[in-house]
């Protein structure tokens, strides 16, 4: 039995006024944090090539694209926050 690795988009991305914070688990849940709200959106995702797509638990959908290392996501430019920050 082979493992499933990890997606490589795995990990937390933030706009760059960091007021959006978007942590992608490795079990296929995000967690979306918006200024001082944590947790102002939560759910799942699955990733298929560059492509993203998320179901909310609150029942709506979205999608994004990763670009060049960069998460295009409802109009947001993510960057992935490094560990040390």
């Amino acid at each position: 039995m082979s493992e499933i690795q990890p997606s490589p988009y795995v990990g937390m991305w933030v706009t760059s006024d960091n007021h959006v914070r978007q942590e992608l688990r490795p079990d296929g849940r995000y967690a979306e944090a918006r200024g001082n709200r944590e947790n102002a959106y939560t759910g799942r995702y699955e990733i298929e090539g560059n492509r993203i797509e998320y179901w909310d638990d609150s029942g709506f959908t979205a999608d994004g694209e990763f670009i060049d290392g960069i998460l295009h996501h409802g109009g947001m430019i993510m960057h992935r926050q490094e560990n040390n920050q």
